[in-house]
């Protein structure tokens, strides 16, 4: 039956009909051949989209687009420039931080390159980095907010799994954080070695006024992370806050989001949650078909006839990964492999929480990848720089990316010390 399946969304993959659409008909084909009631396809996709936390993923993506539209992405560069910007390669650290920095707010990679890649590539190429190079860290960076709190893609992977929302976007912080470090490292040996940049040293009362100035659009990442990890709210109530926030302070302070702009918002935002929330109700049916015909106990006996050292087994899933993030969406990934692989990945003692954000960093890299990778086809886009040269200029990135995924396989602490500390888990 899994077989079956996988054959037809292969095939009509292949042929270009719509991601959702094609595992739906691959779902209903197989209940038709193996006479099932089809009645099933209904019940599951119903019963899927049968989760609050869900609520979190549209809101969420609207206070992206709020953000986007408020001049938000603006105001975190600036601030970004000012306490940065003065080392060696100065502007790719501020490109660094600045992703950071609004991946707390947006949750949104896709976002995140198109609202601040303009400015950063922009500002970059102005002070004497290679355009290719100043494409490749704004696409590279683009991975954090998949990874930082609040992340649609943790909250929408931890549901899938069935663990703590809060936990998996507090396990978040950790990776995040030692990314970024890397990332830093490697665009200062990069820069000192082709002389790329101008050091941008602010005078300290200037740079004192653009933090000010960033502190409103700041406070989004403080109402979203501190009233979900003090216990105040939940993931998908610090959404709603988040959305109220960032709009009063674009409309009222920053005074760059028309009221007139919001129907347009809320258009995109239930276009591309409706994507969403298609595959994953799809990717529910497909499941209960997996599970019916016992796919996850035979990829996990697969699994452990090469190994049964868990740190083995959790580098042959992120090999598996990177290789699956280059060419399936990362969404319907998501909703079909953790269902599979789950049963094994506890089965050998490796923590929950540790392979959510495990996963979910590992798909994420698929993100910036060809031939499929959404971010560098907007990354391409956004630079004005074909698909190969942007991903030739992001190889060195590819490999800090890729070796930070094992350090993080070899050392669950990074992340489970921060989940720890902040929800208790």
């Amino acid at each position: 039956m899994s077989l079956t399946l996988i054959a037809i969304f292969l095939a009509l993959s292949v042929f270009g009909v719509p991601l959702a659409v094609s595992l739906g008909i691959a779902v209903l084909g197989t209940l038709i051949l193996f006479d099932f009631p089809l009645s099933i396809l209904s019940q599951r996709m119903f019963s899927s989209m049968n989760n609050f936390l869900l609520v979190a993923v549209p809101l969420f993506i609207l206070a992206g687009g709020v953000a986007e539209r408020a001049g938000i992405a603006e105001r975190i560069f600036n601030a970004a420039s000012a306490v940065v910007g003065r080392w060696r390669g100065g502007l790719g650290h501020v490109n660094i931080l600045g992703s950071q920095l609004f991946g707390a707010i947006s949750g949104s990679s896709v976002a995140d390159v198109t609202s601040l890649g303009q400015l950063q590539i922009a500002a970059m190429t102005a002070r004497g980095y290679p355009r290719p190079y100043a494409a490749a860290l704004t696409l590279i960076t683009a991975i954090f907010s998949s990874i930082m709190p609040p992340s649609i893609l943790m909250i929408i992977a931890a549901s899938t799994a069935g663990q703590s929302v809060g936990a998996a976007l507090a396990g978040g912080i950790g990776p995040a954080l030692a990314i970024g470090a890397s990332f830093m490292l490697a665009n200062y040996l990069i820069s000192a070695r082709y002389g790329y940049g101008k050091t941008d040293r602010v005078p300290f009362r200037q740079a004192l006024i653009t933090i000010i100035r960033a502190i409103p659009a700041l406070g989004a990442p403080v109402i979203i992370l501190g009233g979900i990890f003090g216990g105040f709210v939940t993931p998908t109530e610090a959404a709603g806050l988040a959305v109220i926030y960032l709009g009063l302070v674009g409309a009222l302070l920053y005074r760059r989001l028309r009221w007139r702009e919001l129907p347009a918002i809320l258009i995109r935002t239930g276009i591309t949650t409706g994507t969403v929330l298609f595959v994953a109700m799809t990717a529910a049916a497909a499941t209960f078909i997996f599970a019916v015909d016992g796919l996850p106990a035979r990829v996990g006996s697969l699994l452990l006839t090469i190994s049964t050292d868990p740190l083995v087994i959790l580098l042959l899933i992120g090999a598996v990964l990177l290789i699956v993030g280059m060419f399936m969406d990362i969404i319907a990934a998501i909703f079909i492999l953790i269902p599979v692989l789950m049963p094994t990945v506890i089965g050998v003692g490796i923590d929950p929480i540790h392979f959510v954000v495990f996963f979910v960093y590992a798909l994420s890299i698929g993100l910036t990848t060809p031939p499929v990778g959404v971010c560098l086809f907007a990354a391409s886009l956004v630079a004005q720089l074909r698909i190969e040269t942007v991903a030739k200029a992001t190889l060195p990135f590819y490999a800090t990316a890729i070796l930070m995924l094992i350090i993080v396989a070899m050392f669950p602490a990074i992340v489970l010390w921060p989940a720890q500390l902040l929800v208790g888990r």
